[in-house]
């Protein structure tokens, strides 16, 4: 069959309606986004593919076949650390809150367990703040080559690095006009957290989060299949990796091959105090009209107040980097999540996670 025939089969099945629509098979699903990727599906085609599938609800194989052809096109790199933790919040980013998450793996690094975190500049359907925003108002180079993230990780005096889409997977960047013109959220949003692009030697652990219940079992569903060792699925602000500062929350968990595991979190398991805000909220300096946004304005003070916490200073970014960094010590085996809260105290006061931040290779 031609591409263009290969496609009309599929479109033919998945996009009839919600009584007659099919389910197609992993297979299908992959051959599907390997002609999106590669150009043969045109932009219709390729728009209604996913939003089709997104329409009658995808099934996990429908997911793992377009995760399967997404890992084929994925920049795989090892780097030479036993374990490192991937930091993958949503890429479309945050409207609701400042997240300071992108500060998270300098302090992971700070505390022997190297980190990444990965992103876009921009994609919807939200448009949010993203970990590229941030870490490029506080003077990161967000533009890495991937052998220069992989140095960074490497090094001792930094074990972190921001890696950008377009350098692990140009192919699913290139999608992005497609996606802004879609509108709406596809399984793209999904799965393009969960590609693994850099390995460590032995352990790579996933950090994500999520809102809806449905989730956390895909979201591991796909960790496994890309080959994390181990997952974390956070139920957190705007379905990042941070819990609420203010209420119990849920972490769903696996490590080494075992089941699934569900835990109720609290802030008060690592001592921070039930206050009013959730999370750090949005400087007025930043909301333009109809409650609208400005992203460089956001990011500027995401970054400031997160510079700020790994100088020791107290507050909602403190808390919230306290918070996420001693769930993830305490997942790796590091200790209670009591012991690592006061673990990343310390680094976080003895001004260590901010010179690691700072060091340049």
């Amino acid at each position: 069959m031609t591409p263009q025939a290969k496609m009309r089969s599929l479109l033919q099945r998945i996009a009839t309606g919600p009584e007659l629509s099919k389910d197609i098979s992993l297979e299908e699903a992959c051959s599907g986004m390997e002609l999106i990727l590669q150009g043969e599906a045109n932009p219709v085609q390729a728009g209604l593919f996913l939003i089709a599938l997104r329409m009658k609800r995808e099934t996990n194989d429908e997911l793992l076949g377009i995760q399967q052809a997404l890992l084929k096109v994925t920049k795989h790199t090892e780097v030479g650390v036993d374990d490192l933790v991937e930091i993958s919040d949503p890429f479309n980013g945050y409207v609701r809150g400042l997240s300071v998450v992108s500060f998270l793996a300098p302090l992971l690094a700070a505390c022997g367990v190297p980190a990444i975190c990965h992103g876009v500049e921009t994609v919807g359907p939200k448009y949010g703040v993203t970990h590229h925003n941030v870490l490029d108002a506080a003077g990161v180079d967000v533009g890495l080559a991937l052998p220069d993230a992989v140095a960074r990780i490497s090094d001792p005096k930094i074990g972190w690095a921001y890696v950008d889409q377009r350098m692990t997977c140009p192919s699913l960047y290139q999608l992005i006009g497609l996606r802004d013109l879609m509108v709406k959220r596809t399984c793209l949003t999904t799965i393009e957290v969960a590609l693994h692009p850099i390995r460590a030697k032995k352990r790579t652990h996933l950090l994500t989060g999520y809102v809806h219940k449905p989730y956390p079992p895909i979201y591991t569903m796909l960790a496994r299949n890309a080959g994390y060792h181990s997952a974390m699925v956070v139920r957190g602000v705007e379905g990042g990796v941070v819990p609420s500062l203010q209420q119990p929350s849920k972490l769903h968990c696996y490590y080494d091959g075992q089941s699934d595991e569900e835990l109720r979190i609290e802030p008060s398991m690592v001592g921070i105090e039930h206050g009013s805000h959730r999370a750090l909220p949005i400087p007025e300096k930043a909301i333009v009209a109809d409650e609208e946004v400005d992203i460089n304005r956001a990011a500027a003070a995401a970054a400031q107040a997160g510079i700020s916490a790994l100088h020791g200073e107290p507050g909602l970014a403190y808390d919230s980097l306290v918070y996420s960094g001693a769930l993830v010590l305490s997942h790796l085996k590091h200790g209670s999540v009591d012991d690592c809260a006061s673990r990343i105290r310390e680094a976080l006061d003895s001004g260590a996670v901010a010179d690691r931040f700072s060091a340049k290779k």
